[in-house]
């Protein structure tokens, strides 16, 4: 019995070790502005969207956040669309772009709420993490950015994809110039 128990517990810190070496490298994808490279990333029905947060009373907290399909968001994607917006930001003319952004994505408390079938054979996983985005441009503009995410992965041949990615800003009022930056 207590030889089942540490074979769980050493395969979902393998496990975890994994998730969180692939989130940390899809991070450097996009700090070193290779989009293309974070696109292979992403599975082909990835859903990508980041929610509008809004002011509550405590008694309303379901309303916090806008609902997906349902209400406006800042992001509710595709890999199409999101291959669209990528191919745009290396036409080198994209205005919010030019001169590009110098990011850095910080990422923490990482962990993995659930693995399916399970930590052994895991197929699909669900992550959550916070972020802290950092980002400049020109000289004196400069974007603090942080949140939750709610990541689910896929294993598909050549490793893990993205299949969905909920981005929950810890802010109700966007102070950024241009939302232009991926999460």
């Amino acid at each position: 019995m207590g030889e089942v128990m540490a074979d769980d517990r050493l395969s979902a810190m393998l496990l975890e070790h994994e998730i969180r070496g692939f989130l940390h490298a899809e991070a450097d994808l996009l700090d070193d502005r290779r989009f293309p490279e974070w696109l292979d990333l992403l599975a082909e029905d990835v859903r990508y969207w980041m929610p509008i947060t809004r002011n509550v009373r405590h008694d309303q907290s379901a309303l916090e956040y806008t609902r997906e399909q349902q209400d406006s968001c800042w992001f509710d994607e595709g890999k199409e669309t999101l291959r669209q917006r990528v191919q745009q930001l290396q036409t080198g003319i994209h205005w919010a772009e030019e001169p590009r952004s110098r990011t850095a994505h910080l990422l923490t408390n990482i962990r993995i709420v659930s693995a399916l079938p399970d930590a052994a054979s895991a197929k699909e996983v669900e992550v959550r993490s916070r972020f802290l985005l950092y980002r400049n441009r020109i000289h004196d503009e400069t974007d603090i950015l942080a949140g939750k995410r709610l990541d689910h992965l896929r294993r598909e041949e050549g490793g893990w994809r993205i299949s969905r990615r909920e981005i929950r800003l810890d802010q109700s009022v966007l102070l950024a110039k241009n939302l232009t930056t991926f999460f």
